[in-house]
């Protein structure tokens, strides 16, 4: 095999094993759509990647997953453990009390992918099946929280991207007004917002998560737009979401020095 090849396998073998370790669990085809690998080249990446020990297939659903030894790599293990560890919990706690649903969302390929949800728990929750969801940056509250608490250089960043993916213009026009009027809105708010558009049956707020200075991730709360407005639901659960994703950075940090 010339070097060239050689390459270009172990490109394509780190692209699957990105995808399976970022998604928890995916099926082949699924594999093949996300990295754009030909879906025989992911089944022969797959199975070297079972010999070597970092992905298991699961024979009852036939997707596969991650093994723990993945964390030898690098720290994309760790993120899932921080998932579990450290915002799980402190969801389920603020889900208990204000009964309405809850999305944990993080920033991949210029969309945000909810990575936990308590919809499953919520009595008033409208959706279900959330978990490995891409929603669109731009028309969410989590992905304006994302994009208005980023460093000023990350934000620029996500923001040519999307530009490239979406072949947009500045100023960039939102539903609900120019791009840098929203965003100066979700920081005097302290939380990104959705009032309209995307969903038209619900509205969401959303508070960042920080590790270190920067964003790693958002909470965001949905409720149904005809039991509550915008304003009446600020009111009542800001301070709560804020508080929450507080102690989930808090917790984060405490995990980081150990």
């Amino acid at each position: 095999m010339s070097g060239f090849g050689s390459v270009r396998s172990l490109e394509r073998g780190l692209r699957v094993l990105q995808v399976v370790n970022q998604r928890g669990g995916l099926k082949a085809a699924d594999i093949a759509t996300a990295t754009k690998v030909p879906r025989p080249t992911v089944y022969r990446l797959l199975e070297t990647l079972e010999n070597l020990g970092f992905v298991v297939r699961d024979h009852t659903n036939d997707k596969w997953r991650p093994t723990r030894y993945t964390k030898s790599l690098s720290s994309g293990f760790r993120d899932e453990d921080w998932v579990s560890q450290c915002a799980v919990p402190e969801m389920v706690q603020l889900g208990r009390e204000i009964l309405w649903p809850l999305d944990l969302v993080t920033f991949n390929n210029y969309e945000m992918e909810v990575r936990e949800s308590t919809h499953a728990m919520s009595p008033y929750s409208i959706d279900h099946g959330m978990v490995g969801l891409k929603l669109p940056i731009l028309e969410t509250s989590g992905g304006r929280a994302y994009l208005a608490f980023s460093s000023p250089e990350e934000r620029e960043q996500t923001l040519q991207g999307l530009e490239r993916k979406h072949s947009l213009q500045r100023p960039i026009m939102l539903a609900d007004g120019p791009l840098d009027f929203v965003l100066d809105q979700v920081t005097e708010l302290g939380v990104g917002f959705r009032k309209e558009g995307f969903r038209s049956a619900t509205k969401s707020i959303s508070a960042p998560i920080y590790n270190g200075s920067r964003v790693v991730a958002c909470l965001t709360l949905i409720w149904t737009g005809s039991a509550l407005s915008f304003d009446r639901a600020l009111d009542m659960y800001r301070d709560k979401l804020l508080h929450t994703v507080d102690r989930i950075s808090q917790e984060m940090a405490r995990a980081e020095d150990i």
